[in-house]
């Protein structure tokens, strides 16, 4: 009953904001990932290279190379993943001690703020950091996927099994990049959640915010406008 009760104290201001913050989280990535053919997006337009990547890589003799750039893909996984554990665990230590978040309230407010409420804002910035976590390992473990499958590949091109292995070693990358792609994008959605911290309103304008910045880095960057004119 107690809980309730601190629940309510949220207002429905606030419950817009989150339920805001998750739709447009959904949708940006939805977005990304199906874009019109008038306008790919990076993510769609850098699949097609990684595409291209495996045909080359076929011919390419030695193919260490190749190796040395699924290596760095997998590092910059890993790091990611590290980091997100790192965070995790900051926002698991505050949502045991909130004492002071509550410290910096009462110097802005007169009104006290339960911990429940201090812990459910935390749980909404602990819930992005740990979805983008599990994209970052999955990421990791299908570039993994991806090394073998490169392995695979005989050295022959003439090999009836060349192409369509590097075909599959292609698709492997891209579904890895996509994951990678998504745990980015929750890092930047744990950063917006931070704002909820502030109240509902910041929390709402953090989330434009963080939509803009992910919709301009894969609409309206200066990447996808060199990789458009790689295109023509």
């Amino acid at each position: 009953m107690q809980v309730m009760d601190h629940i309510a104290l949220l207002d429905p201001l606030d419950f817009a904001a989150v339920g805001t913050i998750v739709v447009c989280w959904f949708l940006i990535g939805w977005m990304i990932e199906h874009p019109g053919a008038r306008r790919p997006s990076v993510t769609i337009l850098m699949s097609e290279r990684r595409r291209d990547w495996m045909k080359v890589f076929v011919t390419r003799d030695p193919r260490i190379f190749d190796s040395q750039i699924l290596g760095g893909l997998r590092q910059g996984t890993a790091f990611f993943a590290s980091t997100c554990l790192l965070a995790i665990g900051g926002v698991l230590a505050l949502v045991g001690n909130t004492a002071p978040l509550q410290g910096v309230a009462a110097e802005v407010s007169e009104m006290p703020v339960p911990v429940l409420i201090w812990q459910l804002k935390l749980g909404l910035v602990a819930l992005f950091l740990t979805n983008a976590f599990l994209k970052f390992v999955w990421a990791n473990r299908v570039f993994g996927y991806c090394a073998v499958m490169m392995a695979a590949v005989p050295n022959d091109p003439g090999d009836p099994a060349t192409y369509p292995r590097a075909a599959q070693a292609a698709e492997l990358n891209i579904r890895a990049a996509i994951n990678f792609n998504r745990g980015l994008r929750g890092m930047y959605f744990a950063l917006g959640a931070l704002a909820w911290l502030l109240g509902a309103v910041a929390l709402i304008i953090a989330t434009v915010i963080v939509v803009w910045i992910v919709w301009s880095r894969e609409f309206a960057s200066l990447p996808r406008q060199i990789l458009l004119k790689e295109n023509a």
